[in-house]
């Protein structure tokens, strides 16, 4: 059975950041997403969606957020 585990990397060592349930001294393979970022990465693109709201009241950003989420926009078909 497979079983995803999240961890972080820190001093040599990774850290699960949720409980784990294996034996002590259980052996495990490791794999690391390629192209994953690294924190200051994800804060840069966080900043530019971010920026996407710029200067938009509180009825755009509704509006945007809406047209957005409704998945017939995204449709070739008519509905």
């Amino acid at each position: 059975m497979s079983v995803t585990i999240e961890a972080v990397y820190e001093r040599g060592l990774f850290r699960p950041l949720q409980p784990v349930a294996l034996p002590e001294g259980q052996r495990v393979s490791v794999t690391v997403p390629a192209g994953a970022m690294s924190l200051a990465e994800a804060q840069a693109h966080l900043a530019k969606w971010h920026r996407v709201y710029e200067g938009l009241s509180d009825e755009e950003v509704a509006e945007v957020e809406s047209i957005a989420l409704d998945r017939a926009n995204f449709s070739r078909m008519p509905t």
